[in-house]
């Protein structure tokens, strides 16, 4: 009987931080299909919200949920140490703060268009397609690399041009 309860109460999609969430994986690892989220954020947001991390995902009440959402929403207020926070000392405010989803992503290529626009070298290496991080580029980045090049072609029912 009480485990008819509890399949009720099992969810198979939990929504945290505008990402569906697969309900019968650990929240720990459920967590890291958020953009923005690695293993050591998604284990920090668990001890934060004080929710087990080895709990399923449709296992947790909307309490604990709501925790989880509150605590990735704004994780300096909860108590996240700066050095865990992946955007400290935004270029335009100033301030310190951790990107998920779609912000991040935004963030992203903005920083990308600036750089481009004010033509830094990273920018340029971005507008090239080169790689930015000081890869060598002699036998990797080549831009024909895996295309199969095939030999000359004969046109369909074309003459030898012989007579």
């Amino acid at each position: 009987m009480e485990q008819k309860t509890q399949q009720k109460d099992f969810k198979h999609f939990v929504r945290i931080a505008n990402t569906d969430l697969n309900g019968a994986r650990p929240i720990i690892t459920s967590l890291r299909k958020i953009k923005g989220v690695s293993f050591m954020f998604a284990n920090l947001v668990c001890h934060l919200a004080k929710v087990d991390k080895t709990k399923k995902t449709g296992e947790l009440s909307e309490e604990e949920v709501k925790r989880i959402d509150v605590v990735m929403k704004d994780p300096l207020k909860a108590g996240t140490p700066i050095w865990m926070i992946n955007r400290r000392k935004d270029v335009e405010t100033g301030e310190d703060k951790h990107l998920i989803s779609a912000d991040l992503t935004f963030t992203q290529d903005n920083d990308i268009k600036i750089m481009k626009k004010i033509k830094s070298y990273r920018g340029v290496r971005h507008i090239l397609n080169q790689p930015v991080r000081g890869q060598k580029t002699k036998s990797n980045f080549r831009e024909n690399k895996g295309k199969v090049h095939l030999g000359v072609k004969k046109k369909a029912g074309a003459k030898s041009g012989r007579p």
